[in-house]
């Protein structure tokens, strides 16, 4: 079996609230780029784990309907995804405790019960669903 393996690093500097971080990925899609306790708490400029947690669930699922759909004869013309990730005080700390993804697409041929059920078999077996422990829902929508 193939194995891939990617990589990511992040660096801080200082206390939890004045601390600093950077977070690079290897393709080079980030390098250096900023996060911290405000860009994660308080909604100032950075990143933060959950939106990138957020894209990575959005892209892996979207990328596994699209090949479910290609075995199921389907021709993809648009698939468009946005993941939301709830990250909540739960007793002993903070928790992702849900993540809601919302689909629009646009595949000709497609029934609505056939999509809706290919998409929640993409949902269930994405690889980034199957690592988050999080509740997953998902609002599909087949345009016209």
């Amino acid at each position: 079996m193939a194995k891939i393996k990617r990589r990511g690093s992040a660096i801080w500097h200082g206390g939890i609230k004045d601390g600093k971080g950077a977070i690079t990925t290897e393709s080079g899609a980030l390098a250096d780029y900023p996060y911290g306790f405000a860009s994660r708490f308080e909604g100032q400029r950075g990143s933060n784990p959950e939106e990138l947690i957020a894209a990575a669930h959005a892209s892996c699922f979207t990328m596994a309907l699209s090949l479910i759909l290609g075995e199921a004869k389907l021709t993809v013309e648009e698939l468009q995804t946005s993941a939301e990730v709830t990250l909540e005080q739960v007793e002993g700390g903070w928790a992702i405790t849900a993540v809601h993804l919302v689909l629009q697409a646009k595949v000709p041929g497609a029934d609505q019960a056939t999509f809706e059920e290919l998409a929640g078999r993409a949902k269930a077996n994405c690889p980034v669903s199957k690592l988050l422990k999080a509740n997953i829902t998902l609002d599909a929508t087949l345009l016209a």
